[in-house]
């Protein structure tokens, strides 16, 4: 599978959400035979200031209702910015396999500063993929100053 092509598409997805006042992160499931089965953009005004609204634990969910952990496993969740562990614990609890991002989570707490609507925490995915009892293959940070560019005076901007 192309990483890098599919990572770009998650960054248009983000790219979305940024142009409908959302926060700016976006991420797409893919099987293993490289076809596209959902994409998510993060949700926190359409879900009404939901601070859980995660663009990742939002297409966990969905993927977690429509198919069972054996499939997943074989699938690869690209997300713009490194899942924070709310997130991981999502994806691992769905069965997603694979996940590769663009923004590691230090990066992205830099630029998000002190915004009360991302409180980001410094805990790597890998982290929290760890402590499950199945491994999930972590890819990243990949294309991070493209992923970086997503959130570039997004946090600071607001009004």
């Amino acid at each position: 599978m192309d990483d890098e092509a599919f990572l770009r598409k998650a960054f248009d997805v983000a790219r979305r959400a940024r142009d409908q006042g959302q926060h700016p992160f976006g991420a797409i499931l893919v099987d293993a035979k490289g076809t596209v089965l959902m994409e998510q953009g993060n949700a926190f005004l359409q879900e009404g200031h939901d601070m859980t609204a995660h663009a990742e634990r939002m297409i966990a969910t969905r993927a977690s209702k429509a198919w069972r952990p054996p499939f997943l496993a074989g699938c690869t969740l690209y997300s713009t910015a490194e899942p924070c562990a709310m997130c991981a614990g999502a994806i691992y609890w769905a069965g997603i396999g694979r996940v590769v991002y663009g923004q590691a989570e230090h990066d992205l707490k830099t630029a998000a500063g002190l915004d009360p609507e991302n409180p980001t925490m410094s805990l790597p995915c890998r982290t929290v993929f760890a402590a499950g009892q199945r491994e999930v293959e972590v890819v990243g940070p990949l294309l991070a100053d493209e992923a970086a560019e997503l959130q570039a005076d997004f946090w600071q901007n607001r009004g």
